[in-house]
């Protein structure tokens, strides 16, 4: 991969037990990416889960983050758009954009869990209409238009927060809409529900998006997430994985998302999760076809959850070994003790 792109990570703060040591130690994570050179830091918003995704509030969360990180950026990944009132969103945005000096990193997108929506009182088969309406009024704060009759204005300002705005999309249309509104689109880990994998499945995505590009100077900018997991072979990745990774297949295989009965390889293997010594990590990654259509990748140890020790051990790994070889340098002087 010959390209620069920017590094990131994705936590969705998994495990049960205690919320406060989760947040804690995940906000120990920001720091040492911080001090390892990732560019940008991303977490993504859940409600009502007590193992999965214990973060139903991304901006207090960041807003701690800022306090105690210099470089990295922060990002939300994504919050869901149609469960929030956009303006409140904008300010929520624009207060952690302030403090941190304008390293934010806005991914909303529509969501899609029905027992969320079902709590909230939102109809999930109105989320699409939702989210395109939300979003121009987003924008429309974002960009210290008027709002309101009595003409009021987006506070604090955030008038550069629009072009960092971000979009996650699934099908080829929602890659048009995301281009013709000039964000950046975001791309999942895994597609689901398809015997095709998963880089084959995103490239029309892709091609989508960069055809109907109509936006910044600056170019379509393309987030990959992507999930991993390096261990010291193949052998001990997969024992460490089992238990997360036939847990997630259960709940997909109610779903119908994924068949019943498939060794623990393919479930891996459906899960688009690249896992084993970092140097197989890596080699995974570069044969991934999206890859070097990417401006951000974004690496996460999800459905997996690993002790704080050795989720700090992985993030070097990231920093140290597998990113260096698909062609990433930091883009300032990074602490690496190994």
């Amino acid at each position: 991969m010959s390209h620069s792109f920017r590094l990131g990570f994705l936590t969705h703060l998994e495990g049960s037990g205690n919320a406060h040591r989760i947040y804690q130690e995940t906000l120990e994570l920001f720091v040492t990416a911080d001090q390892l050179g990732f560019d940008v830091g991303w977490v993504a918003q859940h409600h009502f889960k007590d193992r999965g995704g214990r973060l139903p509030a991304p901006f207090p969360f960041l807003a701690a983050a800022a306090e105690r990180t210099r470089h990295l950026r922060l990002g939300t990944s994504i919050v869901i758009l149609p469960l929030e009132h956009p303006l409140r969103v904008a300010e929520d945005a624009a207060v952690v954009d302030t403090l941190s000096n304008g390293r934010l990193e806005l991914g909303v997108g529509s969501g899609g869990d029905p027992a969320e929506f079902a709590a909230f009182g939102v109809d999930l088969a109105q989320r699409h209409q939702r989210t395109t309406s939300d979003l121009e009024t987003l924008k429309r704060a974002l960009r210290g238009e008027t709002l309101g009759e009595d003409g009021q204005r987006l506070q604090p300002p955030a008038p550069t927060l629009v072009d960092r705005l971000w979009q996650s999309a699934l099908s080829t249309r929602g890659a048009y809409f995301v281009a013709q509104g000039a964000a950046g689109l975001m791309l999942s880990r895994a597609v689901w529900g398809t015997d095709e994998p998963t880089d084959q499945a995103q490239l029309p995505v892709v091609d989508a998006y960069l055809a109907a590009w109509n936006g910044l100077p600056a170019g379509p900018r393309i987030a990959l997430s992507r999930g991993i997991y390096p261990a010291a072979d193949r052998a001990t990745a997969l024992a460490e994985l089992r238990e997360s990774v036939l847990r997630a297949a259960e709940g997909m295989v109610r779903q119908g998302l994924f068949p019943a009965g498939l060794p623990l390889e393919r479930y891996c293997q459906r899960m688009h999760i690249a896992y084993g010594h970092p140097d197989e990590v890596a080699a995974t990654l570069l044969a991934d076809q999206v890859l070097p259509y990417a401006t951000d990748l974004i690496l996460q140890f999800n459905p997996a959850f690993p002790p704080l020790d050795q989720a700090l051990r992985m993030l070097e790994q990231v920093a140290t070994q597998i990113a260096p070889a698909l062609g990433w340098r930091p883009s300032r002087h990074a602490r690496h003790d190994s």
